[in-house]
């Protein structure tokens, strides 16, 4: 290895296990390691800088929301179970990264990813498909897989001893566990979760809010809060909670009608509308959801309150 340059890596990080594992060995090994973490409507940062702080990595977010979106619309390599198009979106994070690396002289990208761990997107196939068509055949490291995978760029000219990476494979975490142990990772989060794309309940809504309408970015955020229900050319969001009413609101956009309860208690109900429909009709369907959810014994002369223009 030359020692007379410091190497440097970029880090796909999620905050998951793997990533962490990631990180933590190339940092071991001598390399500089700076953790990436992409958000967008679908998932944020949050584990991510929680992860990366605890290992004592200084975490950069991009914001691919906008771009993201229109891929998820129409995925080349498609879904999973849910809405969730592992591959391009795994894809589109690894050319970002490409992107960065190329003008900032990062030497290489590596990942968290396991061959074999997710079936859709972690399977040689997958894995070989992505590095190609990023366009960094040789410059993509999966350092948990790496021995099982063939012989890369990094390697061949000494960036990195091969001897020093790990033949990680299958859906059982018992071998990162313990190298979590080794590597004194003490606080991991669960596997799965964090992007709401792969839950089947959130994909079904995704699917049935674009056979009426062009989703965008509210639109897509929207469909993640309270109790969802179509129609009358209606999209009616019902807040669960206080948290849930004060996420709607922030949400209204032009066109929408959020209706809440003035003199009693009771839930919040967004109304956007996905065809034809009156102003009056959606306040009526409003009011309608309002009374639906709250408990009778609190209702005598009710009132509402009515918003219609963006407040934020």
């Amino acid at each position: 290895m030359n020692l007379m340059k410091k190497v440097k890596c970029l880090v796909l990080f999620s905050g998951g296990l793997d990533s962490m594992l990631a990180a933590q060995l190339l940092k071991r090994i001598g390399i500089e390691v700076v953790p990436i973490c992409f958000v967008s409507y679908f998932f944020n940062a949050k584990q991510a800088e929680e992860s990366a702080k605890q290992i004592g990595l200084k975490l950069r977010i991009i914001d691919i929301s906008s771009k993201h979106l229109n891929m998820v619309k129409n995925p080349k390599h498609g879904y999973g179970v849910g809405v969730n198009p592992c591959i391009d979106c795994h894809l589109m994070m690894i050319k970002e990264a490409g992107k960065i690396m190329k003008k900032e002289g990062f030497d290489f990208i590596a990942t968290g990813e396991v061959l074999g761990e997710r079936p859709m997107s972690q399977n040689i196939r997958s894995l070989e498909l992505i590095e190609r068509q990023a366009g960094l055949k040789g410059r993509l490291l999966r350092p948990l897989s790496a021995k099982l995978l063939p012989e890369t760029i990094i390697e061949k000219k000494g960036l990195i001893d091969r001897k020093k990476l790990y033949d990680i494979s299958g859906r059982t975490r018992t071998r990162q566990v313990a190298l979590a142990k080794e590597l004194e990772i003490k606080k991991y989060p669960s596997p799965g979760g964090g992007c709401i794309l792969t839950e089947v309940n959130y994909g079904k809504l995704f699917r049935k809010l674009s056979e009426y309408k062009k989703i965008d970015g509210n639109d897509a955020i929207v469909l993640r809060l309270g109790r969802i229900s179509f129609e009358n050319n209606l999209l009616i969001v019902v807040a669960r909670n206080e948290e849930e009413c004060n996420q709607l609101k922030k949400m209204i956009k032009k066109g929408d009608v959020f209706v809440e309860p003035d003199n009693f208690s009771g839930p919040s109900v967004l109304i956007r509308k996905t065809g034809k429909i009156s102003v009056k009709e959606m306040k009526e369907k409003g009011r309608e959801y309002v009374l639906r959810y709250t408990k009778r014994s609190l209702l005598r002369d009710p009132m509402f309150i009515y918003l219609q223009l963006p407040i934020f």
